[in-house]
């Protein structure tokens, strides 16, 4: 048997962060949370701003509302959930995270804000 044509010969692989709402996430002030919401925001900016990031944003009408927006970033998977450790909301409780590699058809997608290179290219193993 053959390999099936409907998978590309190539991939492009990315590591993606999605956010998530823990169910235990801690209730806070109102006043608190826009602290908070501020911080994260600005901590994403940085690291948009130094190439880690290179395309990130909130999620809007979902199945499930505990997901809370998403990033890719232009590192390996563990050093994505390095810097994802560092995020206010996380170190707060307020966000958790799940990171993966995610596998799209080679010259799928492209980041023209890029700054280094994003994702690296691959082939299904056999």
């Amino acid at each position: 048997m053959g390999r099936d044509p409907n998978i590309p010969d190539a991939f492009d692989v990315y590591t993606v962060v999605v956010l998530r709402r823990p169910t235990d996430a801690p209730d806070l002030p109102e006043d608190e949370l826009d602290a908070l919401q501020s911080a994260h925001l600005a901590y994403r900016a940085e690291l948009r701003q130094q190439g880690l990031i290179v395309a990130n944003g909130p999620f809007g009408e979902q199945s499930d509302e505990c997901y809370r927006g998403m990033s890719v970033f232009a590192c390996s998977p563990q050093e994505a959930a390095r810097l994802s450790d560092g995020d206010p909301s996380v170190v707060a409780g307020r966000l958790a995270y799940d990171v993966m590699e995610w596998w799209v058809a080679a010259d799928s997608l492209a980041f023209p804000q890029a700054v280094r290179p994003v994702g690296d290219r691959r082939a299904m193993p056999d």
